[in-house]
């Protein structure tokens, strides 16, 4: 396994407007160092956090596929993010992972954020997704799935790092550091946290607060209150070293949930 170079995209999306916002972060993604093995785009990247699917809603053949697909091709890099899918009747925060041969992967959003009504418009996903980028086994997920520990549990290692991408408010900014570097420690990996910055549709306001956390839980990299590409480097020694000589895994548990024993 060889140092991955990860490059996060904090983007500010123009409110509902896919075509507008594209362009907009293309201009960015063709900054992007040449060698980045894995750039990261923020939740719902070409629209923002809308809770209007029945306008913005693609589908998988559709123009943000096509999109994402065409710029893992040109950087070489996979790209990930997440956007509005409609699929079946249903309407889903989709997480799409495209590579530079032409695969893609995608992830459904499991916990929808109930204080914006989204489980009411979207609906959740049922499955985890690993993905192997240079070597490394990642596992993606979507905003508010941070605040859930089981769901992001790394039993036995499965996974080398985790990525989350989110639309996360800034006056909930505080969570948003802490659980990140919770998940880092408690996991023993990388975790790489992506933000939208700016005001959206609703009038709040979001100060990124991208970053990279090492398994240790050190911050590397980030950035907040500005638009721009956060870099970092997943680095295999410090990854191995760490969990060879801490091997805090070795005692998890291995049930999801323990009920405590009656008294």
């Amino acid at each position: 396994m060889q140092d991955l170079s990860v490059a996060l995209v904090q983007s500010a999306p123009i409110w509902e407007d896919t075509e507008a916002t594209l362009s907009h972060i293309q201009k960015t993604i063709n900054q992007v160092r040449a060698g980045t093995h894995l750039i990261v785009l923020p939740e719902m990247f070409p629209t923002g956090f809308s809770m209007h699917p029945e306008k913005l809603a693609q589908a998988m053949d559709g123009r943000v596929v096509a999109w994402i697909k065409a710029r893992a091709r040109e950087t070489g890099a996979d790209i990930t993010g997440s956007c509005i899918v409609g699929e079946r009747d249903a309407y889903y925060n989709r997480l799409l992972w495209a590579k530079p041969d032409g695969r893609l992967f995608w992830y459904d959003k499991r916990h929808l954020f109930r204080y914006a009504g989204e489980e009411k418009v979207y609906a959740a996903g049922q499955a985890r997704l690993l993905v192997t980028c240079h070597g490394w086994r990642i596992r993606p997920f979507v905003c508010y799935d941070l605040r859930f520990p089981v769901w992001t549990r790394n039993l036995n290692l499965h996974y080398d790092a985790a990525v989350f991408v989110a639309n996360w408010p800034q006056r909930r900014a505080p969570h948003w550091k802490a659980l990140l570097t919770a998940r880092a420690i408690e996991n023993q990996c990388y975790m790489a946290g992506v933000n939208r910055v700016g005001d959206d549709g609703n009038g709040y306001y979001h100060s990124g607060d991208s970053r990279i956390v090492d398994p240790l839980g050190c911050v590397i990299a980030d950035l907040s209150d500005e638009e721009g590409i956060v870099y970092g480097t997943f680095s295999a020694r410090v990854l191995e070293d760490y969990r060879e000589k801490f091997p805090a895994w070795m005692d998890a548990d291995t049930k999801l949930v323990i009920e405590p024993p009656e008294r």
